[in-house]
């Protein structure tokens, strides 16, 4: 199988424009307020969080939980720190528009996707893939952060067949890829910086998500368990349940233990979940833990902190420290109302990120945001925001 890549260069686009025109006639939601600071002298000192609503993304300041602007948009987008700590990609209809959190300013510099689909960070790439197209274009993410009136030029891998799918690029050039078409997805594939097959695994079937733990070992979801890529061989850890989706993956690049969302029934409604799994990367092994009674979560609701330890808002409304080695809760801190689950992925519910070992929480019910020191369970700071929050990314 051949991999042909291409070199892409992009500008500003008038269709970018005309979305956000859209975006503002749609309401009261997509204005503006009267205070907005779209200047240079808005630029942060610290970090920012970026909060989707139906409609636009707020900027919020990361100390005072102040909104520094209210930028319009559409009603429902997604929100990927870029990791130059200055950009996010806000995932649209056009395709990955980029946002300065910083200036801040929803620019209009996009790549365009048809379906625009996971953000990756690692080893100086930033890797975005096109879901109706299985294209995977490829920045260094240094040359994100400097952008003035175009983006950096881009290596673009063409997809083979289209598939919700992700992409990773490694240190050496590797690019590990899914493998799938419209009618499934199977595993994943590995090649080397120019082209050749290294590895290669039709043994994930609904193969989702991914990360990429210390060494360079990468991880990714399947529906009976996981793939473990690691120096040029694969490895599939099977799932204790004869159905055992594993879809996202929280990692720490310093860490060789993954800890990952997992779903043990097919037939479930609703969102929420009450069992993790955790993946050790060095031993090859995959162990499903059951969360104490009261506390399940969303694929919105874990992230990683600074430490190493696997942060998670459960619907109980407090924050559990976890422990990625043996999956014990070594804290539990107040921060929000108890809440319940959605009943499709993309409505409001509570979501996390983490900046350093200090974890964001939104309450959608409540319209506010939490600041939390995860290492003590001080809340630092809780604000009001003036739209319902959806996701959120932090950025700094």
């Amino acid at each position: 199988m051949t991999q042909l890549t291409r070199t892409a260069r992009f500008a500003a686009g008038a269709g970018v424009a005309a979305l956000l025109l859209a975006g503002c006639s749609a309401g009261p939601a997509a204005e503006a307020p009267e205070s907005s600071a779209t200047s240079s002298d808005a630029a942060a000192d610290g970090p920012r969080v970026a909060v989707a609503y139906a409609g636009g993304v707020l900027i919020v300041d990361g100390e005072t939980l102040e909104v520094v602007d209210d930028l319009p948009t559409e009603d429902f987008v997604r929100l990927n720190a870029a990791g130059d700590g200055r950009h996010a990609f806000v995932t649209t209809s056009e395709g990955f528009q980029l946002l300065d959190v910083h200036e801040p300013e929803l620019t209009d510099l996009v790549v365009e996707a048809a379906a625009a689909g996971h953000v990756v960070r690692h080893g100086g790439k930033t890797v975005l893939y096109d879901d109706a197209t299985s294209d995977t274009t490829i920045f260094d993410t240094d040359s994100l952060a400097d952008v003035d009136g175009a983006l950096p030029d881009a290596q673009v891998i063409e997809g083979v067949d289209a598939h919700h799918g992700v992409s990773v690029v490694l240190e050496d050039g590797t690019f590990v890829t899914t493998v799938g078409d419209a009618t499934g997805r199977s595993g994943i594939r590995a090649v080397d910086a120019e082209g050749a097959e290294i590895a290669t695994s039709a043994e994930c079937p609904g193969v989702h998500g991914e990360g990429t733990a210390k060494g360079e070992v990468v991880v990714f979801g399947c529906e009976n368990g996981a793939l473990v890529f690691d120096d040029g061989e694969i490895t599939k850890l099977t799932s204790p349940d004869e159905y055992g989706r594993i879809g996202n993956a929280y990692v720490s690049e310093n860490s060789p233990l993954v800890v990952m969302d997992y779903k043990d029934d097919p037939d479930m409604e609703g969102y929420l979940l009450t069992d993790i799994a955790l993946v050790d990367t060095e031993a090859k092994t995959l162990e499903k833990i059951e969360l104490p009674d009261g506390i399940s979560y969303t694929f919105r609701g874990v992230t990683r902190v600074d430490s190493g330890d696997a942060v998670l808002i459960g619907s109980d409304g407090k924050v559990h420290v976890i422990d990625p080695a043996t999956g014990a809760i070594t804290a539990s801190h107040d921060a929000i109302d108890a809440w319940e689950g959605p009943s499709e992925w993309q409505q409001p519910h509570p979501a996390i990120a983490a900046f350093g070992d200090v974890v964001y929480v939104t309450d959608a019910a409540n319209s506010t945001i939490v600041a939390l020191d995860a290492a003590t369970g001080e809340i630092l700071t809780t604000a009001e925001l003036p739209e319902t929050p959806n996701e959120i990314a932090a950025v700094g």
